[in-house]
Order: structure tokens, then C-alpha cells, then sequence
């Protein structure tokens, strides 16, 4: 399964008229295009809600931004949500869970499976021409996982992936993100029977600032991911 849970830009209006940040700055902390890159297998789950009314990568109680802090510092709203609002947010994450659940133990019944959690990052905090090289290109987040179960499979993911992709291509595990709360919820939930691999990619396919994209570039990275699908599969294949 691949997913992108962090995709979506559309907000109910009763928490459109709430919102004062500026649409751009919104999405440039949301992960447009990561739904084109799910399409690397049938069975996929893209959220088209954003996350600035609910974030389906915290836990409940830390889903809806309700203070600058929880937010990369910026103000959101121009009147907070009251408490019915924000609890109807909350059912979303709640039904989203529920969703997954089914889902993902229906995957069960057929043997071990792993999850693509695809997002992408901010790269140029300090203005569209800042330096950054610094960040990997793809950040694999394993936090959560059982490494001396899963370690084979990990491996052998961005070995596959890295040898599809140019040399320059830089790719770490768990150095930028280790992984949000989805990812240690499969790895929890499923012990044993799941992998989440929490795939961040560095926003080179896009201008973080004003959201175009390269498709080049964007269909590059979906065709490196198709090309780690077959060793995945013959991973699984050994734990079964």
C-alpha cells in the first residue's frame, strides 16, 4: 500500500472563515504532488483534507494546530475553532484510523505487507535561493520499525532505489525525520506482520515557494519507487 496523507488542501468551510494564513503558506507546508507519487501501486490511500484542519500524522490529541508553536510558528487562525469545531476534526482522524484499520487487517489475512508513507520536505527555509545541500533527497524514516525484522527489507529498498536514481542523489535513514505517528502506528498495530517505511522526499520536484512543479523530475522519483516495488515484494516473500 502507498499513501499520502499529507496531500490534501481542501478545508470544510467553517474552518475556512477561521483561517487567516495565506493559501500559499499553507501549502508550502502541506505535500502537494505526493498523490502522483502513490500511483506506484493499485493499492493506494491519498487524504485530500489538509492538515492545517486535521493532521493525520499526530496522535489525537495533537491533530489540530491550535497555537503557532504546533505549527512551524505560524499564525493560523484568525478566530480559533471552538471546541465542537475541533471535535469534528477529530472524528476525520478518528475515521481515518478506522479506515486503516480495516484496511491494513485485511492485508493481513494474506500475508505480511508494508506501507509506502510518502510526504515531502521543506528544503529552503530561509528564501527560494538559500543553500540546500545539506538535506538527503530522500529521508527513509525506520524509527518505529523492528530493524531485526525489517532490516533486510530496508536495505534493500534504498539499495534498489538508489541505483535508479543519478549519482548525485543523496538518501539517508532516519537523519531529517524518524518517522510521524502513522508510521508507529502501523509498526505498533501490526508488529510482527507490517512495515511502514515513512519516505520523505527533499522538494527538488517542486518550488517549495510557489508550488510548480517538474514533472520531470516528479516522474523520475515515481519511477525509481516502481523499480524498489519488485525487491520489496521478494522480501515479503522470505517472511512468509
Amino acid at each position: 500500500m502507498a499513501t499520502a496523507i499529507h496531500a490534501g488542501h481542501s478545508l470544510r468551510p467553517e474552518i475556512s472563515a477561521l483561517v487567516t494564513l495565506e493559501e500559499q503558506a499553507r501549502l508550502r507546508e502541506e505535500d502537494p504532488y505526493t498523490d502522483l507519487i502513490t500511483t506506484v501501486v493499485p493499492n493506494r490511500v491519498v487524504v485530500d483534507r489538509s492538515r492545517f484542519e486535521v493532521d493525520l500524522n499526530r496522535s489525537r490529541q495533537e491533530a489540530v494546530y491550535l497555537a503557532p508553536e504546533q505549527a512551524w510558528g505560524l499564525e493560523i487562525w484568525r478566530v480559533p475553532p471552538s471546541s465542537a469545531d475541533v471535535e469534528t476534526s477529530l472524528r476525520i482522524h478518528d475515521q481515518f484510523y478506522e479506515e486503516m484499520a480495516k484496511r491494513l487487517d485485511a492485508l493481513t489475512t494474506i500475508g505480511p505487507f508494508v506501507v509506502l508513507d510518502i510526504h515531502s520536505y521543506n528544503h529552503r527555509g530561509n528564501g527560494p535561493n538559500a543553500d540546500a545541500e545539506a538535506n538527503p533527497d530522500l529521508n527513509v524514516g525506520t524509527g518505529a520499525l523492528d530493524r531485526s525484522l525489517w532490516g533486510e527489507l530496508v536495505d534493500r529498498f534504498i539499495l534498489d532505489f538508489k541505483s535508479r536514481v543519478p549519482t548525485a542523489t543523496t538518501i539517508a535513514e532516519n537523519v531529517r525525520f524518524k518517522g510521524g505517528y502513522f508510521s508507529a502506528w502501523v509498526d505498533e498495530r501490526y508488529a510482527g506482520r507490517g512495515c511502514c517505511l515513512a519516505l520523505e522526499f527533499k522538494k527538488t520536484f517542486m518550488d517549495e515557494w510557489t508550488g510548480e512543479v517538474d514533472r520531470d523530475h516528479l516522474n523520475l522519483i515515481r519511477t525509481a519507487l516502481a523499480g524498489t516495488i519488485p525487491g520489496i515484494v521478494a522480501q515479503l516473500g522470505r517472511l512468509m
